[in-house]
């Protein structure tokens, strides 16, 4: 019977040890806030987390959408590991989750990306890049 009670007595204890220690690993990374102006309050504002071989090619790493309120928008990612990334985003006016583009193939849409770098043609990645430590950022991107 003791020996029954020490197993599970080592069990349980066993069981909160591994508890504790995983959601010390949940909380890894940091807070990325991006604070967006906004001319209009129509539709939202869509903003994607990219690594350099994500950026404007794939999926983002993480996306947000964030709702325009009083001609502002701000989206938050945690959790982000350290390492480079860049953020691009746009203001999807008619809400149709993409970036519109007219014949020409210019964007119809305000858009944005890390660092404010708008140059003519697509953003690139040696421009809109940042660097993510262990602190917290807080950034502003204009469109």
């Amino acid at each position: 019977m003791k020996t029954l009670f020490i197993s599970i007595s080592l069990s349980f204890f066993t069981f909160l040890l591994n508890a504790q220690s995983d959601s010390s690993t949940t909380e890894m990374g940091t807070t990325i806030t991006v604070s967006v102006p906004c001319k209009s309050n129509e539709g939202n504002v869509l903003v994607g987390l990219y690594n350099e071989s994500t950026f404007l090619k794939a999926a983002p790493i993480m996306s947000s959408s964030a709702e325009i309120i009083d001609g502002k928008a701000t989206a938050t990612f945690k959790n982000v590991a350290p390492g480079n990334y860049g953020i691009s985003l746009f203001q999807d006016k008619n809400s149709n989750k993409r970036m519109d583009f007219d014949t020409n193939g210019m964007p119809t849409e305000p858009y944005g990306v890390s660092n404010n770098s708008m140059s003519y043609g697509p953003p690139m990645w040696k421009d809109a890049k940042f660097e993510v430590s262990d602190q917290p950022i807080e950034m502003e991107i204009r469109m």
